[in-house]
């Protein structure tokens, strides 16, 4: 069977930590520099750390190099791949294809999302160059997920929680264009969550400072077995800027609904959780959730009215008086966070102030009316529960005591391993054989801090000793520091050495939305065919021509109900932003994907 892979964010040590001990079997996290995420960098050291406490339980540690390097920095890039893979991370996630030039150790690598995967035979052009996984593009539907996974032996990712960028990966150009922050090199200004305006060719307003480009947030939590079926075998969380609450409800949620489906030998890592809260996802940060184009239809998968978190829905108000409101469902309590629409379809919130019997004091009335619809964003006592929540995970071992030749051996067990421990000391025979049973049966069952519960203590002696509680803690100390090092030493690292080919690539012209950066990319699709090459558009991209800076899959036509498709408009339409900057939508109805370009 399929081992199947629950893969957590980690913003730093700390929140990856948190993952493992809340049942990720895998976590991924940016190094010092080269990560799609800026604000999410750790140093080696930490990396390391983390490696030995993941490794531990047999989960995985992928560090992110997925932004497109200059010259300057992919020699660099060469250096921490190096100082990566002595650190024995896993693999490495990546986007920029220079790395096929440089003379990487044999590390596996992980082709990221922004590396455009969105058909077969870009998933088989990548198989060929060595990469052992691919990270679809979000847009996939069930059935092209399907049609992927079982005409390729790469392992397949994909992500199933969390904020959807509206762009294909890899292919949005707005937030550089606009102020040369430039997503594929880490720095989205995320200029998809800010207003826009609608107008048509006639300059009739459509639809007036709204959030047009802003989606909910994915939930593909109904479509786990599905996706298992067809092949995937690893379901990823979006949230490397996020706390640690967010790491444990989430990451929490999925381990419970992965384990309902799968067969307890298909789970990849080690160790049991006991979880200590009820996860619920919709007390975690969320805009709405949608499952975006799985079912391979169209639902609602954008709020235009908010990019905000709304959380979870609570209920209509009932009845207003001057500082209170009832409300039909009042499971609310003294310090919450709520937030509504008000008549303009604006969110406003505000916090809970007291609670009496059926009555909601808020800090704020204002705008609350009869009939308004109430959403809880921050649940008080949920986030309080999290907070205090230290779960840790723990492998399940036993430990037998028994005499060889004339010294004491010390074994610990667990499903997988065996260690041993030999102690040379001549004990004392114990006065009270009861009392010196329990004293080794209790010191050495001490075992959390090393990351272990020990079910059984076997003794095995036909005299008991009296061991010190002192020495009792050494040889516990001793015994669970020496397992721990003997299983890392037997932990599966698996490598994988890149060679070079040179396979045609999928086109022989390439435009700026390969997004080559460097010498060493040109060269990799010059070695693969490719006789022209555009620059990526990071390079110098004249702001006088006409780029696609955004290709998506959702259509905000279809959003406001007016789809070309249904209405055969054939008027063109426009995006104005809140800087008065106007961008050009084409419409490719075909597909049902939808374009932006700058004006000239």
């Amino acid at each position: 069977m399929k081992k199947i892979e629950l893969l957590s964010p980690a913003k730093n040590l700390s929140n990856a930590i948190c993952a493992i001990n809340y049942g990720a079997d895998a976590v991924y996290i940016g190094a010092n520099a080269f990560g799609a995420r800026a604000n999410a960098s750790n140093n080696l050291s930490d990396i390391s750390k983390l490696v030995d406490y993941a490794h531990k339980f047999n989960v995985k540690v992928y560090v992110t190099l997925n932004t497109i390097l200059n010259n300057d920095e992919i020699k660099k890039v060469q250096d921490l791949i190096n100082n990566l893979y002595d650190a024995k991370i896993d693999a490495i996630i990546f986007q920029d294809m220079g790395l096929f030039e440089l003379d990487l150790p044999p590390i596996k690598l992980f082709a990221s999302t922004q590396c455009n995967n969105i058909n077969l035979e870009k998933v088989k052009f990548l198989e060929q160059c060595g990469v052992s996984r691919i990270i679809l593009a979000r847009e996939l539907s069930l059935k092209q997920i399907e049609n992927i996974c079982r005409n390729t032996n790469c392992e397949i990712e994909t992500f199933i929680h969390g904020a959807l960028c509206v762009s294909y990966s890899g292919q949005c150009y707005l937030s550089a264009f606009n102020g040369k922050r430039s997503a594929n090199r880490g720095n989205c200004a995320q200029v998809c969550r800010k207003k826009y305006s609608l107008i048509n060719e006639n300059g009739e307003i459509i639809s007036k400072d709204k959030y047009l480009l802003s989606l909910k947030d994915l939930n593909a939590s109904d479509y786990i077995q599905k996706l298992i079926n067809v092949g995937v075998t690893s379901f990823k969380i979006e949230g490397r800027l996020k706390d640690e609450n967010y790491v444990k409800n989430v990451v929490s949620f999925y381990r419970q609904k992965i384990d309902s489906i799968i067969n307890k030998t298909q789970r990849p890592s080690y160790g049991i959780i006991n979880l200590d809260f009820v996860p619920d996802l919709n007390k975690t940060f969320n805009r709405g959730y949608c499952s975006y184009f799985l079912s391979g239809k169209r639902e609602n998968i954008s709020n235009i009215y908010t990019p905000k978190s709304l959380g979870e829905e609570i209920g209509t108000v009932l009845s207003v008086c001057d500082n209170y409101f009832t409300i039909d469902n009042n499971i609310l309590n003294n310090g919450d966070g709520i937030c509504f629409y008000d008549e303009n379809k604006n969110l406003t919130g505000t916090n809970i102030n007291q609670i009496v019997e059926n009555k909601v004091y808020p800090n704020n009335m204002d705008k609350i009316k009869k009939g308004t619809f109430i959403y809880r964003n921050f649940d008080i006592a949920f986030e309080k529960i999290l907070k205090h929540s230290k779960v840790k995970r723990k492998i399940p071992c036993e430990i037998t005591v028994e005499k060889v030749d004339n010294d004491y051996e010390f074994k610990v067990r667990d499903e997988c391993f065996c260690y041993s421990l030999t102690i040379k000391n001549k004990f004392e025979k114990a006065k009270n054989i009861y009392q010196g049973m329990q004293a080794i049966i209790n010191q050495l069952s001490k075992s959390s801090d090393y990351g272990f519960f020990v079910k059984f203590v076997f003794i095995n002696l036909y005299e008991i000793p009296f061991i010190p509680i002192s020495k009792l803690n050494e040889i516990r100390r001793m015994l669970f520091e020496g397992f721990i090092k003997y299983r890392l030493s037997k932990y599966n690292y698996e490598t994988k050495q890149i060679k070079k080919t040179n396979h045609p690539y999928l086109k022989k012209d390439i435009s700026y939305k390969e997004n080559v950066f460097n010498d060493y990319a040109e060269k990799f699709y010059l070695r693969h065919g490719v006789k022209n090459i555009e620059k990526a558009f990071e390079t110098n991209f004249d702001i006088n021509k006409k780029y696609e800076l955004m290709r998506t899959k959702y259509c905000i036509l279809h959003a406001l109900n007016i789809c070309k498709k249904q209405t055969k408009d054939t008027k063109n339409y426009f995006l104005i932003d809140d800087k008065n900057k106007k961008y050009e939508l084409q419409f490719d109805c075909k597909n049902c994907e939808m374009s932006i370009l700058n004006t000239n």
